[in-house]
């Protein structure tokens, strides 16, 4: 324990069972793994599961140290301060049951707030002392320390608070980690901390042993499904954590999608989805304000009756309604789910709004406006999700819809031709791939054609009511013909010459092969013909001549199937 300065260390407020008992041994924390380790020790199966499967037939260290060494790298933290937990929810419930003695201690938390706390203490026979949250919902330092006493193991703060959206003053809990300094853990729950932009108290650690940060991948790295959060703590703390922590907490597929998010290359575009959330939150708060100034002035009529926008430093925002459970429910038809929050002390009339998509909160901003919206079932929308050793594609499209349109392969020129494809055929496509760039773009623009065919082929469904053939297109000098079947038989004959081997970063041998992935992959009869004598001028006019011959083929008029065989 070299980081630990003795005195105000904390564990000695731990539950002295907690502080006596060895703690288990599991399989895999006796022995250092490796490719050649032969384990018979765990009474595991040698074999995966399933063709494909890797490293699930063995259990995974309670710490896995390439997932340590990641999360150590991003927060700036020594492993000696770490524990990877499923989740900040187990996080929390390990601190109590690491430190509180039920029916004896207590914790205190800090209302309206995050109502983990107050259950984990519950779960666990604790008591849960409230000291409300002051005036703009700023912690009421002395009032938590006034229901302080010799028995209280933990504050807990949330900042930026949920639900409040508010980033506490940073000064007020260094204040309280100074008060309760060998007295009691002030856990601070930093959920959302990366919309705020502001440092972890992290950094405090080396000043204070009584000090906890909680962070996670939920929010801020869009992996709320995957749980994994994890305690940063001095070693003496981390150690008692590791005690109570199941001893094979972090699933192996949990581990490797860990791994991949905290890649570099993630980081950065995660940090400019962050971004993109930040600004369309303050979008959306402008609108939704003055729309309040109008219900003012009395112009209400069916509109929602908001009041306010509370102020945000997180991913989500507080509005004040008139009648919060009126708008859930009218929400709730138009299938959005909105978090009422009205059963929190202070915040009556309040409803805890996410931030999603543009075209999310585009309708959320017409339901608050009393529009009817149009049932999303009735549009044709298709997710494909294509991942192989060499690529990793993201796609989405929605016929019915013309945005947004963002594409990303990291093949500049082939970016703009699927664009045009896109805008010129008239559907929304969202389209990411991580490919393999550094051997050659060859993967990934055959992968991302493949994934975009599958998609369009799982958004036409029955394929009633289409045109289902489509024609064109001159370009300059260059001339393409395109005649498109969308008859569930594939077939492709492309006739080019192209004057060049490369478009930008494109070369020009792909362009039959993405036109051929495409027919294949949406089971389309597609023919192509083009002539010209710039090699740009060709590949591009391929590409438009496409588009609005499926523009024509995908548009819908009627409900009767175009096909005398009674399918397509």
């Amino acid at each position: 324990m070299d980081d630990i300065k003795t005195e105000n260390a904390m564990a000695p407020r731990a539950r002295p069972e907690i502080l006596a008992m060895k703690g288990y041994v599991s399989a895999r924390s006796l022995v250092a793994t490796g490719e050649s380790t032969v384990f018979l020790d765990a009474n595991e199966c040698p074999y995966e599961p399933f063709v494909g499967a890797s490293g699930l037939a063995r259990y995974p260290m309670q710490q896995p140290p390439e997932l340590v060494s990641a999360v150590c790298g991003w927060l700036d933290i020594s492993s000696r301060n770490l524990t990877i937990t499923r989740g900040a929810d187990e996080a929390i419930d390990c601190l109590m049951r690491a430190f509180c003695v039920p029916a004896q201690d207590n914790i205190i938390i800090c209302p309206p707030t995050f109502a983990m706390y107050a259950q984990s203490a519950m779960l666990q026979g604790v008591e849960t002392r409230k000291v409300a949250l002051g005036e703009g919902f700023a912690l009421d330092t002395d009032g938590i320390m006034a229901r302080v006493d010799d028995n209280t193991k933990m504050v807990f703060v949330c900042s930026p608070n949920n639900p409040t959206a508010n980033l506490m003053d940073r000064e007020a809990v260094v204040g309280l980690c100074h008060a309760l300094a060998g007295r009691a853990l002030v856990v601070v729950d930093e959920t959302y901390i990366d919309y705020a932009g502001t440092d972890s108290m992290a950094a405090d650690l080396e000043n204070f042993a009584n000090l906890v940060v909680l962070r996670t991948l939920s929010k801020s790295h869009a992996a709320a499904g995957l749980r994994c959060g994890m305690a940063i703590a001095r070693q003496d703390v981390t150690e008692l954590l590791h005690k109570v922590l199941a001893p094979y907490p972090l699933p192996q597929p949990v581990v490797q999608a860990a791994l991949t998010i905290l890649r570099p290359e993630n980081q950065q575009r995660l940090a400019l989805r962050r971004g993109e959330i930040i600004a369309r939150r303050d979008a959306f708060a402008a609108a939704a304000a003055e729309m309040a100034g109008e219900m003012a002035g009395e112009m209400a009529g069916e509109m929602a009756g908001v009041r306010a926008i509370l102020p945000t430093d997180a991913n989500y925002l507080l509005m004040i309604v008139d009648d919060a459970d009126a708008l859930c429910a009218r929400a709730a038809a138009s299938g959005y789910i909105l978090r009422n929050q009205s059963h929190q002390p202070g915040l009556e009339g309040a409803i805890r709004v996410s931030i999603g998509t543009e075209e999310e909160m585009a309708g959320l901003l017409a339901i608050l406006r009393g529009e009817a919206l149009a049932v999303a079932a009735e549009e044709r929308v298709a997710r494909h999700v294509r991942k192989t050793s060499e690529t990793a594609i993201s796609v989405a499209v929605n016929l019915d819809r013309k945005a947004p349109v963002k594409i990303a392969t990291g093949v500049g020129f082939y970016d703009h031709m699927l664009d045009q494809i896109a805008k010129h055929a008239g559907f929304s496509l969202q389209l990411e791939c991580d490919g393999d760039l550094h051997i050659d773009p060859h993967h990934t623009i055959e992968d991302c054609a493949i994934a975009l065919g599958a998609a369009l082929r799982t958004a036409l469904g029955d394929k009633r009511g289409i045109g289902r053939y489509g024609f064109c297109l001159p370009m300059d000098e260059a001339l393409v013909t395109v005649a498109l079947d969308l008859s569930g038989r594939y077939f492709l004959d492309f006739k080019a010459d192209f004057p060049a081997d490369h478009v930008g970063d494109l070369p020009t041998d792909m362009i039959e092969h993405i036109f051929r992935s495409l027919a294949e992959n949406m089971q389309a009869n597609l023919h192509i013909a083009v002539e010209g004598e710039n090699a740009h001028h060709m590949v591009e006019a391929c590409f438009k001549g496409f588009a609005r011959a499926l523009r024509q083929a995908i548009r819908q008029d009627g409900a009767d199937l175009p096909s005398t065989k009674g399918m397509l």
